[in-house]
């Protein structure tokens, strides 16, 4: 499953969303980074850099969380396409004739990660990507050796009852498949992370009406499940749903992926014919020495 794309996700679908317009964070979004933000505190070491991945969906406000955290931290924010890089511009930089801008470090809009950074956070966009391993790997070349990453995303309880009234209703699914936290750690290390840390809970929204519902979703995401409903869905549809909506419980359970792990120091690989530099025989000795000395003690 590792080495695999996610089968029910629709790739043009996914790319579609990947260019659609944020206009501002999701509010579950921003809950789920202020609660990832708290799991900084197990940390102790503070970056001196870090890079926001796609904070126009993962929270705007977050960001200004981290920013608190780690005043001194020069940070580079990526977003993939011009329209979110300029709404990230005008909502995270401070005008350049502010003297506010000169009192503390103005992050980068970037749209690749060209130097690496220290700590990689990436809020609630893992599980829309059409392919989540290469992106691991790119989270992974941006960070330094012993750099960090942070994320979060959804999991497979995400949406069960309205999986269940779809069902009930025989309609398609109402979105495609979410990934086990397990095979997101074992991902991780398929991707060069060391030392992985997986944790989720659950977390339930409840809602007035049904129209409240349907708007929360949309500024959540899109179904990208290729069995998705092909065609257009009239009125009579709609009315369906909101039926379906208001005889069940107005309420909606996501559940949220939590992950940690850490860009380990490349092994030293030797073979036959391998041909190793003197520094590079130097490290592989110190780290032996080191690392009998704490068998030893």
């Amino acid at each position: 499953m590792a080495e695999k794309k996610p089968p029910t996700i629709d790739s043009p679908a996914a790319r579609r969303w990947q260019r659609m317009p944020m206009p501002e964070s999701p509010w579950l979004h921003e809950e789920v980074a202020r609660r990832m933000q708290d799991r900084l505190d197990y940390i102790k070491s503070e970056p001196a850099s870090w890079v926001h991945w796609m904070p126009g969906l993962g929270g705007m406000d977050a960001h200004s969380l981290l920013v608190q955290r780690y005043p001194k931290a020069t940070c580079t924010v990526l977003e993939t396409t011009s329209a979110r890089s300029l709404s990230a511009q005008n909502k995270l930089t401070v005008p350049w004739w502010s003297p506010q801008r000169w009192l503390k470090p103005q992050p980068q809009i970037v749209s690749q990660i060209d130097r690496p950074t220290q700590m990689l956070w990436c809020n609630m966009a893992l599980h829309m990507s059409e392919d989540p391993q290469a992106l691991m790997s790119q989270w992974q070349q941006a960070l330094e050796v012993d750099g960090f990453l942070m994320f979060s995303c959804l999991g497979p309880d995400t949406l069960k009852e309205l999986r269940g009234i779809y069902q009930t209703l025989n309609w398609p699914m109402p979105n495609h498949e979410f990934t086990d936290m397990h095979d997101w750690g074992d991902m991780l290390v398929a991707a060069g992370f060391a030392e992985p840390v997986m944790d989720m809970e659950h977390i339930t929204l409840t809602f007035e009406t049904p129209e409240r519902l349907l708007k929360e979703l949309r500024g959540l995401g899109r179904n990208l499940h290729v069995g998705r409903f092909g065609g257009l869905r009239g009125r009579r549809w709609y009315g369906q749903l909101l039926q379906a909506l208001g005889n069940a419980p107005l309420q909606l359970t996501f559940e949220v992926v939590y992950g940690h792990a850490f860009k380990p120091a490349p092994r030293l690989a030797v073979t036959a014919q391998s041909e190793i530099s003197l520094e590079g025989m130097r490290q592989a000795l110190v780290r032996g020495k080191m690392a009998q000395s704490i068998q030893h003690n």
